[in-house]
């Protein structure tokens, strides 16, 4: 008896299914997903040969390195002739700086001189010896251009570690392959060197979307402007150590890419000042692929369609875009990632459940909803960080310190996956609920604020 109901369930579902728009939808939505999906993995290729290409020719030729002023229009930073009377302007600035009334030993002095003329240079850097020899501690400390990151506390949870894993990816294959194939990359704010026409040419720093660094880039770039990328020079920075912090950060990353895609779409296509290769870099690879189809299509997918489609008979995936093409771009970033690979299936489970919060984040930059302009600072600890180095990879919060840390989304989300994933196994016949079981964990444990760091409660 309990055969016969168990049987019929599977059968009057079908019938219901066939009934209604159910599969014809998700078909169509299936479809969609391929064809996205075989966009993004066609660009991570791209990427990835050019990213190669480009760390070959820079040991082969040196590529990339060049101390010869750009060719540009007359820049307002360029040394003018001038009377012998003038006093030296960077003998005022250094004079200025080292004759603060601040206690010496709380002081650093830091001269960025980012001098093409040996001559110049050298005279800065007798000026600094000077001065240093009067006790104070003044240092040379822009001796080549910086735009590395290095992450401080990477290793403070398995947050962090997968954070890097994705940071990693976007300086080595995004930043890079940009670079060398277009001469411009996003700039991200971090540890990038302007030249002052540059921006002022470009219209200076805009407050229209959360994103002001890449919006001055992208309009630098449609003045002809030439972006470098330096990959072997890293600098400090932190990386936010609880989901909150990262969640906030996410969003404003996303959505103000998103919402300046709406923004300078039509600029880009009538820009009459560079090539139709570097226009279409830009609407394509750089916004449409990996702006908006990334984000929505790792949700829409692999969070949606593939478990509804597991309690769908009638609708298969053919094996190529479910595992084929999932399993090339993973490898893709395990390449750049040597050292991360056995962290591999947690960031691949971890972004997955990030990509619920980039979608949002995407739709509500491109339709410019309420949230576009949301800006909440990316909460760090600073060196607190030092204290807490020995946190465990998975630190989960006690259930009376704070309610607010568990985050209905992902749970609801869980739900959903536990009741594809159990339909599956017990009466499916596609096999997809090891991989919907393992998502479901990820969204429960991320949903419960198990992931990230101990922080108070604000």
């Amino acid at each position: 008896m309990a055969s016969s109901s168990s049987s019929s369930l599977p059968a009057a579902w079908a019938a219901a299914v066939r009934a209604g728009a159910v599969a014809p939808a998700l078909r169509a939505a299936v479809w969609a997903c391929l064809a996205m999906s075989a966009m993004l993995v066609a660009e991570a290729a791209w990427m990835g040969l050019a990213s190669l290409a480009a760390a070959a020719a820079r040991r082969l030729r040196g590529y990339g390195y060049r101390w010869e002023p750009m060719a540009a229009p007359p820049d307002v930073e360029a040394p003018a002739p001038a009377p012998a009377e003038f006093p030296m302007v960077y003998k005022l600035s250094i004079g200025a700086a080292c004759a603060l009334t601040w206690p010496p030993d709380r002081i650093i002095i830091q001269v960025l001189d980012d001098s093409t003329d040996p001559f110049v240079k050298e005279l800065v850097e007798l000026e600094c010896k000077e001065w240093a020899s009067k006790k104070i501690n003044i240092k040379m400390f822009l001796t080549w251009p910086l735009p590395g990151d290095f992450a401080v506390n990477y290793n403070v949870c398995l947050m962090t570690r997968i954070q890097k894993m994705s940071l990693d990816y976007h300086f080595k294959v995004e930043q890079e392959s940009g670079s060398f194939m277009h001469a411009f990359f996003g700039f991200n704010g971090t540890a990038g060197v302007w030249r002052v026409s540059a921006i002022n040419q470009s219209g200076g720093w805009k407050d229209r979307t959360t994103v002001e660094d890449m919006d001055l880039a992208v309009r630098a770039s449609l003045k002809g402007w030439e972006f470098l990328y330096v990959g072997d020079i890293r600098v400090k920075s932190e990386l936010p150590s609880t989901f909150q912090a990262y969640r906030h950060q996410q969003h404003r990353w996303t959505c103000g890419a998103a919402n300046l895609f709406r923004k300078m779409a039509w600029e880009i296509i009538t820009n009459k000042e560079v090539s139709m290769w570097k226009k279409h870099h830009l609407l394509y690879s750089f916004f449409f692929v990996r702006r908006a189809i990334a984000p929505i299509l790792t949700f829409l997918f692999y969070c949606i369609v593939i478990p509804l489609s597991a309690m769908v008979p009638e609708v298969t995936i053919p094996v190529w875009g479910l595992v084929y093409i999932p399993t090339a771009i993973t490898i893709m970033n395990a390449i750049r990632n040597p050292g991360s690979v056995h962290l591999m299936p947690f960031w691949i489970l971890f972004e997955n459940v990030m990509a619920m919060h980039r979608m949002r984040a995407a739709l509500s930059g491109l339709l410019e909803t309420a949230r576009a302009n949301d800006w909440v600072v990316t909460e760090k600890v600073g060196d607190q960080v030092k204290d807490e180095l020995d946190v465990p990879l998975l630190e989960p919060l006690k259930p009376t310190e704070c309610a607010e840390r568990i985050y209905i989304p992902e749970l609801l989300l869980a739900l959903y996956l536990l009741i594809c994933a159990s339909y599956d196994f017990v009466l499916g016949n596609h096999k997809y609920y090891i991989y919907i079981y393992l998502q479901a964990v990820a969204f429960t444990v991320m949903g419960f604020g198990f992931v990230g760091t101990r922080t108070p409660c604000s």
